[in-house]
């Protein structure tokens, strides 16, 4: 998937990331992977995820959700949009997915926050460790920030 892939989840900062991220790939006319990852949790005995209960259903929502952020976004950003845009939702590890998607990404786009329970730090676990292992370079977008 070269282009920009952007992670996103139903905060205040992932909207903040998407409409960049929209603007950014608009701008080098080139594609764009909408990531949105309902978190599992791992099992303690073995570390593989365990099932999601009604994870079908919470996908769905996931994706409706994302695919209207992302028609909003576009009707924002004006007539230049990214080449393609392709939403892509599931379960799993939301760190873990962008990471695998940043080795064929020419750049990953995060929300220096997502809906995490941690509301005084600076940087979110996600934002953190996709900045420290992605294998392509990585924009933190913070909130409220406005690009042209």
């Amino acid at each position: 998937m070269p282009g920009i892939v952007v992670g996103v989840d139903q905060s205040a900062h992932a909207r903040d990331a998407l409409n960049w991220a929209m603007r950014e790939a608009a701008a080098r006319q080139t594609a764009l992977t909408v990531i949105t990852v309902i978190p599992a949790m791992a099992s303690p005995f073995t570390g593989h995820p365990l099932s999601v209960p009604d994870a079908d259903n919470a996908v769905q929502q996931a994706r409706r959700a994302a695919e209207e952020a992302v028609a909003k976004s576009a009707s924002e950003i004006g007539e230049i949009q990214p080449v393609s845009v392709e939403v892509r939702a599931f379960t799993g590890y939301p760190a873990q997915a962008l990471i695998d998607a940043s080795r064929e990404a020419d750049l990953v786009v995060v929300g220096a926050r997502g809906q995490g329970g941690f509301a005084a730090l600076l940087l979110g676990s996600v934002s953190n460790q996709v900045a420290h292992h992605a294998a392509c370079p990585v924009v933190i977008v913070p909130t409220g920030r406005r690009t042209p």
